[in-house]
């Protein structure tokens, strides 16, 4: 076995600091970290900076520490206070080789897009509570009866002006009659909602909105009389069955105890063809009006997710693709996958908050 170039060094050694310090890094990604350097052709640290953020996937709260370690790693910088401690101070104290002291904020700038997607499976829990977007909700629940899709059913009803005539109805009404005939009765077909099924990313990308993401399930779940939720990370889960309690606080404790990839890595793909190969739940999506809550950043190659949503296009109602990006007017998807799969939409609209998904679930109706 050939031994890397020195020059690599500095990069696997700054991985294996980040596993020391507790940060959730495989050797997958210390690879795609080394490859994605490579292809950026960094102009500066920065480009180095964010290429690991982006890759090892780490969350907001621990930027100060992700940053002490790099500047340890690639400036030489010595790590004053133990990586790890607890401090609400945003900065980070180090020194120089010199022995001279120097303040250093951690960055506080946006990831570009599909920065913070990451395959790399890591199962965390979240407890959730209930708060917060409650207008939205409380509107969602009045008006799905009347405003959520619907579609007919085999079954019929009398109608004043119906499509067929009720022969049965009208014999009954003449024998009692003494065979007068004074009215054919009709019928017309009823309709029933049409099955809603919401797919929700809770991958590290989206962890800024899982929580009111999964109040709005709860709240769907609720209001709709057909419904489906399964969340998507580096597995499918589905957690109908744990937001069917009516009390919100008992509902979120059981999806979060249900869920084990929250703020993990992003398979979409691999999870939608996992969705597809179940009959019972590829069922669900025939003829449903599919919501999928994501922002889309998939690693890797984007084959899988194509196929998946094709196959789903096809067999939906309608499938619509709701991404917090697209809160920005001039958004247009970045991600290969996402501008594969655009023309297999019929909607790639604003997911970046409840009332703007509540807003589209009750204008489902109107857009058919």
């Amino acid at each position: 076995m050939s031994e890397l170039p020195r020059t690599l060094d500095p990069f696997v050694h700054f991985a294996q600091v980040l596993r020391q310090s507790g940060f959730a890094v495989s050797p997958d990604q210390t690879v795609h970290f080394i490859e994605g350097v490579g292809l950026l052709g960094p102009r500066n640290m920065t480009d180095i900076h964010r290429a690991g953020r982006a890759l090892f996937g780490v969350p907001p709260e621990r930027m100060a520490e992700y940053d002490a370690i790099f500047r340890a790693v690639f400036l030489d910088q010595v790590i004053k206070a133990p990586v790890g401690d607890d401090d609400d101070d945003e900065s980070v104290e180090a020194y120089e080789p010199t022995q001279t002291s120097v303040e250093i904020d951690a960055e506080d700038d946006q990831s570009e897009v599909g920065g913070e997607a990451v395959t790399a499976e890591r199962l965390s829990r979240r407890s959730l509570s209930d708060s917060d977007d409650r207008a939205a909700l409380d509107r969602l629940a009045r008006e799905a009866e009347r405003a959520l899709p619907r579609r007919l059913s085999y079954r019929r009803k009398s109608a004043k002006r119906g499509n067929r005539f009720d022969l049965r109805r009208s014999l009954r009404e003449a024998a009692r009659r003494d065979g007068d005939v004074l009215r054919l009765f009709e019928t017309r077909r009823k309709t029933r909602q049409r099955r809603v099924l919401l797919l929700i990313d809770v991958s590290g990308s989206m962890k800024e909105r899982t929580e009111g993401l999964m109040r709005l399930a709860h709240a769907v779940v609720q209001a709709a009389d057909r419904v489906e939720v399964f969340t998507i990370g580096t597995r499918l889960t589905r957690i109908t069955a744990a937001l069917r309690p009516s009390t919100p606080i008992l509902a979120l404790a059981r999806a979060a105890a249900t869920i084990a990839d929250f703020d993990g890595g992003t398979r979409i793909g691999e999870a939608l063809q996992a969705f597809l190969a179940v009959p019972r739940f590829a069922g669900y999506a025939r003829g449903a009006a599919v919501v999928f809550i994501s922002d889309g950043l998939e690693r890797g190659a984007p084959d899988q997710m194509i196929e998946a949503v094709r196959k789903l296009s096809r067999s939906a109602w309608r499938l619509d693709w709701l991404t917090p990006l697209a809160a920005d007017p001039d958004y247009m998807p970045a991600t290969a996958g996402l501008k594969a799969v655009l023309p297999m939409l019929d909607h790639l609209g604003n997911g970046a908050n409840s009332p703007a998904i509540v807003d589209h679930l009750l204008s489902l109706s109107r857009s058919a």
